[in-house]
């Protein structure tokens, strides 16, 4: 028995081959796309956009809300919680690094083992998949980022195929931007990160700010949260932790030229809200 699943991060590259499975170019069996909880309210109303256009069937899991249980202190499963990538600083403005990144696994790449496993295949806990399934996973990457791709081919487990149809079309960036223009997707496709994802660029950062103000404020909020006196996010850590590269407290963060001081601000986009 042979599935191929499209992993959907709702993004530029991922949409572009969910686009090309509506078009029959490649082909799918699903599609599952892996809710955060926190992600911007764009990609809530792309998801929906995809949905409504009858293509392969696009399942969400999820393992909750991860602003929530970094605030609680639990993960999804309801161990001790996943550390996201912030950065750390003895004294503010002054970045010395960064906590480990364990919400990708935890909130992303689990839950979609776990529907593969228990929904799709209906497989009991412990069980191991029958030696006549043949898994294909297909991911949104492009040539430009062929580095990544090689990582996940050798970090995949036994039972998953990975495939990167857009480096074997030989697509990059520009070529698969142009490719969702000639389809008439009528919006701008938004990045898919959580809003308080410390990976986040100035330009993402303002992106956010004018797109999705709640989303924003909820990012002020959790980077308040994560140095906030007694909270097991920061237990045991002798640095404070920040969502902004700079180290500085998000509220307060210059993201901009105008709110620097130094003239005008020309916001174009790179394509880096769409990964």
């Amino acid at each position: 028995m042979k599935t191929t699943i499209l992993n959907l991060g709702a993004g530029v590259q991922s949409t572009t081959l969910y686009l090309m499975a509506c078009k029959n170019e490649i082909q799918i069996d699903c599609a599952i796309f892996a809710d955060l909880g926190d992600e911007p309210e764009p990609v809530y109303r792309h998801l929906k956009w995809l949905k409504s256009l009858n293509g392969p069937t696009i399942h969400t899991v999820t393992a909750g809300r991860l602003g929530d249980h970094l605030e609680k202190g639990v993960n999804g499963r309801g161990g001790r919680f996943a550390s996201i990538p912030a950065w750390t600083a003895a004294n503010e403005g002054e970045p010395l690094g960064k906590t480990r990144r364990q919400c990708t696994s935890e909130y992303k790449i689990i839950p979609i083992e776990q529907f593969i496993r228990r929904t799709i295949y209906k497989l009991e806990k412990g069980k191991r998949f029958p030696s006549d399934v043949d898994i294909v996973q297909l991911y949104g990457i492009s040539l430009d980022e062929a580095a990544r791709a090689w990582r996940i081919k050798n970090n995949s487990p036994a039972w998953s195929k990975p495939m990167f149809p857009l480096i074997e079309k030989l697509m990059t960036r520009k070529e698969f931007i142009q490719w969702l223009r000639r389809f008439g997707v009528p919006h701008e496709v938004p990045r898919s990160a959580c809003v308080f994802c410390p990976y986040k660029s100035n330009r993402e950062w303002v992106w956010l700010r004018e797109n999705d103000p709640k989303g924003f404020e909820r990012a002020i909020y959790i980077d308040e949260m994560l140095r906030k006196e007694g909270v097991v996010v920061n237990r045991n850590l002798n640095e404070k932790l920040y969502l902004h590269t700079s180290a500085i407290p998000l509220k307060d963060v210059k993201l901009t030229d105008a709110e620097k001081g130094q003239g005008e601000f020309s916001y174009e986009c790179e394509g880096g809200c769409g990964l």
